[in-house]
């Protein structure tokens, strides 16, 4: 079953057509009808689609898409040009800018740049209800998000993985390809960046990582 249209539909095999994929698409098309449901279903696989298995070198987790109207697109901590930019954003280009000294318009938080550079920008958790941030967490999406995660794993070439927050962090334990660069830290959420996201040095890292693999760095610019 081709769902996503590059080569994350050969990684993932007959992923989309197990019982438990069924059941999330099933409960889905209630849910699309019945409620206010984020993001947009075009929008599910926005992450797969822009950043293809063989061209992924960051990984950076999400948690589930933001749940208020007009932020979720389908990539982590993303929003759509004009949309006010997230109070986590804002954390993530602070951090940027005192490792890199890069610059950010803090109105604008498309991250779509970064996600055609390698960057797979991916929740944990693929959909949410309107105004109940993580209620689709129980729905099945974790099952799929892990296998993606283990193919990565697979990935022969090096990867550098950015887990923030438990969440995130509850991915370190299908990872265990030692070409990999695991990095952790606080979730850039304004209740906790400052227990360790900022200062965790992750984007310098990463780059430094790729360059020392032969790897082009990410521009973290926008």
């Amino acid at each position: 079953m081709k769902i996503i249209g590059n080569d994350w539909d050969d990684v993932l095999g007959n992923e989309f057509e197990k019982d438990y994929y069924q059941e999330i698409r099933r409960f889905l098309d209630d849910a699309y009808q019945t409620k206010v449901i984020y993001p947009k279903a075009k929008d599910l696989y926005r992450a797969l689609r822009l950043t293809s298995y063989q061209d992924t070198k960051v990984v950076i987790f999400g948690q589930d898409p933001y749940h208020e109207e007009g932020q979720a697109t389908g990539l982590a901590f993303s929003v759509d040009k004009g949309t006010k930019v997230p109070p986590s954003l804002i954390n993530i280009y602070k951090e940027i800018n005192t490792e890199l000294k890069i610059e950010f318009d803090e109105r604008y938080g498309d991250l779509t740049k970064w996600a055609k550079e390698g960057v797979l920008l991916l929740n944990s958790v693929l959909t949410v209800e309107a105004h109940k941030a993580n209620s689709h967490k129980d729905i099945g999406w974790k099952i799929l998000t892990d296998k993606i995660t283990e193919a990565l794993d697979k990935k022969e070439g090096p990867l550098v993985f950015m887990l923030w927050g438990r969440n995130a962090r509850d991915k370190k334990t299908l990872l265990h390809n030692e070409k990999h660069l695991i990095l952790e830290a606080a979730h850039p959420s304004p209740l906790s960046a400052y227990n360790g996201f900022f200062g965790c040095g992750h984007f310098k890292k990463a780059n430094e990582y790729l360059l020392a693999n032969g790897l082009d760095p990410i521009d973290w610019s926008l």
